[in-house]
């Protein structure tokens, strides 16, 4: 059976997931409650959204729910717990899922390198042009302006004794 994600929220007492959802019957919308049991302040989001996400129970319904979101969601509730406003948590979630352009990906450990790259990814989907969007544009040319001088670069320049 087929499920498509409408909403997905959380409520915080007693925790758990709330999704709305359509089924087969396109006209009638669904809500299904999953909840979070063994969660702490101490927890790691991720891992409880990964456990939520592929638990057998709930995992044809949260097929159309991003991990990300779901990791979210967790934040959300972890940041209840500690006892953080919804703007507080908001504040922290907007930190963590920013990346500064001017960060040294090359002195971050592997976790972290793939949590950024995964934000990456993210925002590429989420800006990519598909063709079948109306402002699609199939071969797109740019002329960029040639005002200053160019510069040599040392590392793209032909030598003779590399061949």
């Amino acid at each position: 059976m087929m499920y498509t994600a409408k909403k997905c929220g959380i409520r915080f007492q007693p925790p758990a997931i709330i999704l709305i959802y359509e089924g087969e019957v396109k006209d009638k919308s669904r809500q299904r409650i999953m909840p979070i049991r063994n969660f702490s302040k101490f927890s790691d989001c991720g891992r409880a959204a990964e456990q939520l996400k592929y638990n057998p129970r709930h995992k044809a319904y949260l097929e159309g729910v991003s991990l990300r979101q779901l990791e979210k969601l967790f934040t959300f509730l972890k940041g209840f717990l500690w006892g953080q406003t919804l703007d507080q948590t908001m504040e922290q979630i907007q930190r963590e899922t920013t990346i500064d352009p001017e960060e040294d990906l090359n002195k971050l450990d592997d976790k972290e390198l793939a949590k950024r790259k995964s934000i990456m990814d993210e925002l590429f989907k989420k800006n990519q042009k598909k063709k079948d969007d109306p402002d699609f544009v199939y071969n797109v040319e740019i002329e960029f302006p040639q005002d200053e001088q160019q510069q040599s670069c040392s590392w793209d320049a032909e030598s003779d004794d590399e061949f």
